[in-house]
């Protein structure tokens, strides 16, 4: 990092948290009581504190990480400090943990973007300062940054993970995926990413090694016909059974495998990946969180995806590849047929920006949800072209991890998209600096009306005399 830019890192990152601090102030003061899921982490944060680590919340459906960490930081401050009685581990002590979990997904996010595009001279400090200020206030992610909740320091460790695992230090990125596994454990799928990166690298260096051998530098200039992804499955169907290959693939992921295979001990032992109420959290095939992810990337990635130029070459790509497409509508409709779930917290709980997605738009007319099939394709098809200049292996890699992390879940959470999408967006290429600055607005915008919603529309229902604030 050149000193002009590290000046400038500085001052991004100095200045975001300054306002980030300003916005807490004001979130603090408008909600000073636990709301929503805070309910359930702060009084458990709370009776670690006090030294009762027996005492668990049946309620709460993830591993005690954030907890344990809370407790590791706030205590040593208050011993330094000097502070007693109610402030250590108050709801706003508590909450300001993950304020610190921003600042570091910040830094992360610049150093991930750094080593990802370090081959890309093109790309200059600013824009990539710029970029990793934009994720950092990525609208879903950054909304629970002033809430007690699991999900920025899910994204630090997971993010920390990646980062250790493209440096080349697996153990460390094994143990980092472990913090990342206490805080949610739907995070041990970005373990198996990570190691998927060392595999894809191999994967890529064998294949290259194949094209030479047969003089066909035409398969990896069409990696989407159909008969060249046969052959590249071929071809990894014969390089993974291969002993050899295999004992090399150990050697190089043994700590990620470690891991996992202790996950597989803990979902034995447990009885199933979820902690506590269990009823409310049952996995199945819902094929169409897929479809709602591509939509929500879309969303939130327009500059980048929704362009005219892409347009224009999806519709030529219809006209060349029709029976193609054909099937794939034919497959996406079946998909959304048969495994289409609607979670009672989704028509139940108005709170939520899903609520009003799913009432009014899915809820319009039963055939809404075939309709969108075609921008579903769109979607994908734009989604999989910003991945091109990623290998054939990193791509069938990350989405094998896609469907693991989102395809289980039955309620319809923006939040578990997070993740899914940051690692995405950290690997495309970087666009001009006026889309940057567009995507960096719409963010900015976005979370102006989040938080406007949230501190200044309140309701009550009915049945309750508590506030009810709108939120993610």
């Amino acid at each position: 990092m050149e000193r002009a830019e590290a000046y400038a890192f500085s001052g991004a990152l100095s200045g975001a948290f300054l306002l980030s601090c300003l916005l807490f102030a004001a979130v603090s003061r408008r909600q000073r009581g636990p709301y929503m899921d805070e309910v359930f982490h702060v009084p458990q944060a709370q009776a670690y504190c006090q030294g009762r680590f027996l005492q668990w919340d049946p309620m709460i459906t993830t591993l005690p990480g954030l907890y344990l960490l809370s407790v590791g930081v706030v205590k040593p401050a208050a011993w330094l400090l000097g502070w007693t009685g109610s402030v250590v581990c108050s709801v706003g002590m508590l909450r300001f943990i993950n304020l610190l979990f921003s600042a570091g997904n910040f830094y992360l996010l610049y150093l991930l973007l750094f080593k990802i595009h370090q081959k890309n001279k093109a790309v200059s400090g600013f824009q990539r300062i710029l970029s990793a200020l934009t994720l950092a206030v990525f609208p879903t992610l950054y909304f629970f940054t002033f809430l007690y909740y699991t999900d920025p320091g899910s994204v630090f460790f997971t993010l920390f993970s990646y980062l250790m695992c493209l440096y080349g230090n697996h153990k460390t990125s094994a143990l980092l995926g472990f913090c990342g596994f206490m805080f949610r454990q739907t995070n041990i799928v970005w373990t198996v990413f990570c190691a998927g990166n060392v595999v894809a690298e191999k994967l890529n260096e064998a294949w290259k090694i194949e094209l030479q051998k047969k003089k066909d530098e035409k398969i990896s200039s069409r990696k989407g016909s159909f008969s060249d992804l046969t052959r590249i499955l071929q071809f990894l169907v014969e390089y993974l059974i291969s002993p050899k290959n295999l004992v090399t693939l150990t050697a190089l992921t043994w700590p990620y495998i470690i891991l996992v295979s202790l996950f597989f001990v803990f979902v034995f032992i447990n009885g199933g990946i979820v902690v506590g109420d269990r009823s409310s959290h049952e996995a199945c095939l819902h094929f169409p969180q897929l479809f709602y992810f591509l939509s929500f990337t879309v969303f939130f990635s327009f500059p980048h995806l929704l362009t005219p130029t892409k347009i224009r070459r999806f519709l030529l790509s219809l006209r060349k590849h029709p029976v193609q497409y054909s099937l794939i509508t034919v497959i996406s409709l079946f998909l959304i047929w048969k495994f289409t779930y609607v979670h009672k917290y989704l028509l139940a709980d108005n709170r939520h920006y899903t609520f009003y997605v799913w009432r009014k738009v899915f809820q319009r007319h039963e055939l809404v949800k075939y309709l969108l099939v075609p921008c579903y394709i769109f979607a994908g098809w734009s989604f999989a072209d910003m991945l091109k200049s990623k290998s054939i292996f990193w791509i069938l890699m990350y989405f094998v991890c896609l469907v693991a992390v989102t395809v289980p879940q039955k309620l319809l959470e923006f939040r578990y998209f997070i993740l899914p999408f940051l690692i995405y967006r950290l690997n495309i290429p970087f666009l001009s600096l006026y889309r940057q600055l567009l995507e960096l607005a719409f963010y900015i915008l976005v979370n102006a009306v989040t938080f406007y919603l949230f501190l200044n529309r309140t309701f009550q229902w009915e049945n309750s005399d508590e506030v009810q604030r709108f939120m993610w």
